[in-house]
């Protein structure tokens, strides 16, 4: 399983962890990404999302419905 938001699309971001001597290793930055589900009316039936904390603001801000009907229209498996 991907470390992405379905709905905002937020990945994981790499980078340097730099020490006190300086030095320079990589490292990942993961997205905070929980499983919820969600209660779809148009769809009839419950629908598992990836999604991060912003991505369950989005939904509760634009409502489920819309949110899943632009996953639809993306391509997005649901």
């Amino acid at each position: 399983m991907s470390a992405r938001c379905q709905v905002t699309g937020a990945a994981p971001q790499f980078g340097n962890s730099i020490s006190h001597s300086h030095r320079r290793t990589k490292r990942r930055w993961n997205v905070n990404v929980q499983r919820k589900t969600y209660l779809v009316p148009s769809l009839g039936r419950k629908v598992t999302l990836r999604v991060s904390p912003k991505g369950i603001g989005v939904i509760d801000r634009r409502g489920i419905d819309a949110v899943v009907a632009d996953l639809l229209a993306r391509g997005e498996k649901l």
